[in-house]
């Protein structure tokens, strides 16, 4: 049996985690931890039987006790709680699905205590890539990418590497969201349902915003630099808006290897548990005489103007994708509760780096110290 453990299971990948974990008879659940859905996690721990389970909100923490009585699982709340869900000692992977910063120091924890992880939470090695990556060669553990478009990439390099193939070059595509064409005339215009529509992907509301407004792109660009040891200008940003070619890479000889598929999360995340071997996946398959063909386009960066504020980042390092992301987190949380405009979610990623010092190498405390000024920033501005 191969066991886990899912951090954020009541999300999007969460739940399409556990389905895969339905689909196939030989992986066991040993944790699960959730931010507020109570309802959803109870049944997922009448389901799945883990030993450990967190909720982040305390006062829900103490509702789920009370509910789940009669069964034999110890319930944490909040940071604590996400750290006893990352090292539970029977799980030999982490599914880490939270959204946001939170995802650092379970991580961390995670593989200091030897198990691999299966890397959903982006924010993660965009801000902490350079201590992630370090520890991963020094405890000698995996990190497993679940991003579809990293999941692709990885899937192209292996094999590769070991025979001493190097990168040219990585072709990220992008699907370009629900406002693909649009001018900045019309997204001033955007409202939070016109957003939340995305064309080809169902994934939870903040990374739906990010999709549209292409941030989350740019974080992509961020996490593939630390998670394939490549420069920013490396990367390049494809949009294909079939979502059928996930990701590529050229190598040093000219030659590109692309990865396919119908856009379904659960493959990347099955083979991420699995790896390096395949299993059976239900679902739909590519059928390319009905596909007929498959469209490139060059992104519009000064329509969205978010992703190259990534590049910016980037470039930068040090904190300053610590800046972008906790700019960007609080400003689409603001734009899902109404108090802002969409297009005001750049013009608050913009206006806090151009506040910020950066400072090379940051500790986790720093990199945490940068989110709070950056937070500070914003909820005296707007």
């Amino acid at each position: 049996m191969k066991k886990i453990s899912v951090l954020g299971s009541t999300g999007s990948i969460g739940t399409q985690t556990l389905e895969v974990v339905r689909n196939n008879g030989d992986i066991q659940v040993t944790a699960l931890a959730a931010g507020r859905n109570i309802a959803l996690l109870e049944k997922q721990i009448r389901e799945f039987h883990p030993r450990v389970a967190c909720v982040w909100d305390e006062e829900k923490g103490k509702e789920l006790r009370l509910k789940v009585a009669d069964l034999p699982v110890k319930v944490y709340s909040g940071m604590e709680g996400l750290i006893e869900a990352a090292t539970e000692p029977e799980a030999e992977i982490v599914v880490t699905a939270v959204v946001g910063m939170i995802g650092i120091r379970p991580t961390i924890a995670a593989m200091e205590a030897g198990k691999d992880i299966a890397l959903a939470n982006k924010e993660t090695l965009v801000t902490a890539g350079h201590i992630i990556t370090k520890l991963a060669k020094e405890k000698g553990v995996k990190l497993l990418p679940v991003d579809s478009e990293h999941s692709a990439i990885f899937q192209c390099l292996n094999g590769e590497r070991e025979h001493g193939c190097s990168i040219s070059k990585i072709l990220l595509t992008a699907s370009g969201g629900p406002f693909r064409g649009w001018n900045r005339e019309q997204l001033k215009s955007v409202t939070v349902e016109d957003a939340l529509k995305h064309p080809n992907w169902s994934m939870g509301h903040k990374i739906t915003i990010d999709s549209s407004t292409m941030v989350n792109k740019g974080l992509e660009v961020m996490e593939a630099k630390w998670l394939f040891g490549v420069e920013m200008d490396q990367i390049q940003v494809v949009v294909q808006p079939q979502s059928i070619v996930h990701s590529m890479v050229e190598f040093e000889d000219g030659a590109v290897m692309a990865q396919l598929g119908t856009p379904d999360m659960k493959l990347p995340i099955q083979y991420a548990l699995y790896y390096p071997r395949r299993r059976f996946l239900p679902g739909e398959r590519l059928d390319f005489w009905k596909l007929g063909d498959i469209r490139f386009e060059k992104p519009d960066m000064e329509t969205f103007r978010g992703l190259k504020l990534a590049y910016e980042a980037g470039r930068e390092g040090g904190t300053m994708p610590v800046v972008f992301n906790a700019a960007n987190e609080l400003a689409v949380k603001k734009f899902l509760n109404r108090e802002i405009s969409y297009l005001t979610i750049e013009e608050m990623i913009e206006a806090s780096m151009e506040a910020h010092q950066s400072i090379p190498d940051p500790t986790v405390e720093q990199i945490l110290q940068a989110e709070r000024e950056t937070d500070e920033l914003i909820e005296s501005r707007w």
